[in-house]
């Protein structure tokens, strides 16, 4: 199953503090130009690239002569403020080395539990990847409360490859991969090359806590592959010092512990969208358009749609109902039910002269739709 990261078009790589940081003592730049000489070559093979960059606040604390994480959040958001501007710095100028652009995205949790926010979010990234630029990506650790922080970028890079579909999230970090038991204290202890990412056994094999600078640990890494999994990405958690990782890993070659999805991509947000009790709204099409979704493979169009019923906003969960009344599909809507009024019945190409911008040439994506 290692064609699952042989295969994998758009990477999700998560690199953490300890790493960065060397275990606290500040940028290690040449470790960090090491690994941009690998993401380089990954993106050059036609991969496209994610980064989520932990260290802000190591980085931070390193220069503030701190060796212990701060208690306060106030402290903490402190240090990171300091510590982000090398961080950036630091990345930018290895990229730029290979003429590769990156662009800076700092995130909390509530730019993804609010749906506007969620999909402003997606769509900046998926224009920086269509632009060829790599994103950066950091928990804004300089506004962030205990009430809305993600706890550790291992969840934030999960939750980013859900954010950008993508096929694989890969985990640096200072262990060589989950083990059966604790290889620091165990030394009959045995690498997990592989296993599915909701096996419960794995609970146990991932005890312990993080380190003094992350608030990570092996945990956090499962419970991340797990929730990257709802997607249908597969993760490889895996040592960031071992020689030519990303590299290797895309030879498929058996570094690390890779965990699969139960199911694949397509199939795992259909059924992420067909659990979605509540919806917002009704999109009455013709029968032309019902013969077009029933065939699996098009996209809900502006022409399609006669009616449109209920209040609700974009990216918002709606029903689209045939001639007959009979509930066709429900998807994730592109427009608000008042620009959808605007639009119903109208040909792609009139949709920006009419609304003043086009956000996205279809009313609900093929992607974004299950049929019922």
């Amino acid at each position: 199953m290692r064609d699952k990261v042989t295969n994998a078009r758009r990477w999700v790589v998560k690199i953490g503090s300890a790493l960065l940081t060397g275990d606290g003592r500040g940028l290690d730049k040449d470790a960090m130009a090491v690994w941009v000489e690998q993401l380089v070559a990954l993106r050059k093979s036609g991969a496209e690239l994610v980064l989520v960059s932990s260290g802000a606040v190591a980085a931070g604390m390193s220069r503030l002569g701190w060796t212990e994480r701060p208690k306060t959040i106030h402290q903490m958001q402190a240090a990171a403020a300091i510590g982000q501007m090398g961080l950036v710095q630091a990345w930018e100028s290895s990229f730029q080395a290979h003429g590769l652009s990156t662009a800076q995205v700092l995130l909390t949790h509530d730019d993804l539990s609010d749906r506007k926010r969620y999909l402003n979010a997606r769509s900046t990234l998926r224009a920086l990847l269509d632009l060829g630029v790599i994103p950066v990506i950091n928990e804004n650790d300089t506004v962030v409360t205990d009430e809305i922080r993600f706890g550790d970028n291992d969840t934030l890079g999960a939750l980013v490859t859900n954010l950008v579909e993508g096929d694989l999230l890969v985990i640096l970090t200072d262990r060589d991969g989950l083990y059966t038991a604790d290889p620091r204290n165990n030394p009959d202890a045995e690498l997990v090359k592989q296993a599915m990412a909701d096996d419960s056994s794995l609970d146990a094999m991932a005890g312990g806590s993080a380190g003094a600078l992350g608030r990570g640990g092996m945990l956090t890494k499962l419970r991340a592959a797990r929730l990257a999994a709802r997607s249908g990405a597969g993760t490889v958690i895996v040592g960031g010092r071992i020689e030519r990782v990303i590299e290797r890993l895309q030879a498929g070659e058996e570094l690390g512990t890779l965990l699969l999805p139960e199911k694949g991509m397509l199939a795992a947000r259909k059924q992420w969208l067909a659990g979605h009790l509540q919806t917002r709204g009704r999109l009455l099409i013709d029968e032309g358009a019902v013969k077009a979704l029933a065939s699996g493979r098009r996209s809900l169009l502006p022409v399609g749609i006669k009616a449109v019923e209920g209040s609700f906003r974009r990216g918002e969960m709606v029903v689209c109902v045939g001639p007959d009344g009979r509930e066709v599909a429900r998807g994730l809507v592109n427009y608000s039910a008042q620009d959808a009024a605007r639009i119903l019945g109208q040909p792609t190409d009139a949709v920006a002269k009419i609304l003043g911008y086009l956000d996205e040439p279809e009313m609900v994506h093929r992607d974004n739709l299950v049929l019922v």
